[in-house]
């Protein structure tokens, strides 16, 4: 598949705080919103398959350690990590801290000294290359992180799949709205619902910075993390240069947004398949 070419416009003024509010102001009557679990769910399945299997399983030197495919860092899990086969489509993977951390509210995402999982789970991409027996250019694959209100499971997981056709093309169209600086995006993108989204660029091969303080560093007092989905997928600029594009969007009661980002993905990966496939 030939890799599609994102136009990327610089010399962006820094974010004003009016465009900042259009996403991250408070709104009003949020806590309304529920986490997308039923009351027969068990928020911390993944949590035990990571901590009661997959992890015991790598420190023993069984490979692989099912259920997980990895288990990076089995000795430290501060730093270490597992890849997980996704129960939905054929080529989603999850990328979880060993360490038990709860969601995109998590204190330790912000520390000085906190591991990457965005890189981590840009790693394992090549898991889902694997799935389809290709390589894929970089802005195919997009990684999610839902907020505490959309999402199933308590234990920090990160969704690593192929994007929507449809979005892809719709941040096409947007680029030179995207900067360095977190920005609203002009259009809502399709197939998420309708939802406002925010973004900004992040320039490099790899990330350069980790997603999550750039985040935190955005929100204006009062606001929590814990109330955003966060998403990064490459893309490539104008001149053919790597980079990501950033996207967040908040609960909002009014709305309906309960900050899950999964419709940014495509189970099917029809970006990088070929007829025939």
């Amino acid at each position: 598949m030939t890799a599609h070419r994102l136009r990327l416009h610089r010399g962006m003024p820094a974010l004003c705080a009016c465009a900042l509010l259009l996403l991250f102001s408070i709104a009003a009557g949020a806590a309304a919103v529920q986490p997308q679990r039923t009351h027969h769910e068990n928020p911390d399945v993944l949590w035990h398959f990571v901590h009661d299997r997959c992890a015991p399983k790598a420190t023993r030197g069984v490979y692989p350690p099912t259920p997980c495919v990895e288990v990076d860092h089995a000795s430290d899990p501060a730093r270490g990590y597992v890849v997980f086969k996704d129960r939905d489509g054929r080529y989603q993977y999850l990328v979880l801290p060993l360490a038990r951390t709860r969601g995109i509210e998590s204190p330790r995402l912000l520390t000085a000294d906190a591991p990457d999982y965005f890189a981590d789970a840009w790693t394992a991409r090549m898991y889902v290359e694997a799935a389809l027996h290709r390589r894929v250019p970089r802005d195919v694959i997009g990684l999610v992180v839902n907020s505490a209100h959309g999402r199933t499971q308590d234990q920090l997981h990160i969704h690593v799949d192929c994007i929507r056709p449809d979005v892809h093309a719709a941040l096409q169209r947007d680029m030179p709205d995207i900067g360095d600086h977190w920005h609203a995006l002009p259009d809502r993108l399709p197939s998420v619902h309708g939802h406002r989204y925010m973004a900004r660029w992040l320039a490099g091969a790899n990330l350069s910075a980790n997603p999550f303080r750039l985040l935190a560093a955005a929100l204006p007092p009062g606001d929590r993390m814990g109330m955003h989905s966060l998403a990064v997928i490459g893309a490539y600029d104008s001149h053919g240069r790597p980079g990501f594009i950033l996207l967040s969007t908040r609960v909002d009661a009014a709305t309906g947004n309960d900050g899950n980002s999964d419709a940014l993905h495509d189970r099917t990966c029809a970006l990088a398949r070929t007829p025939g496939d």
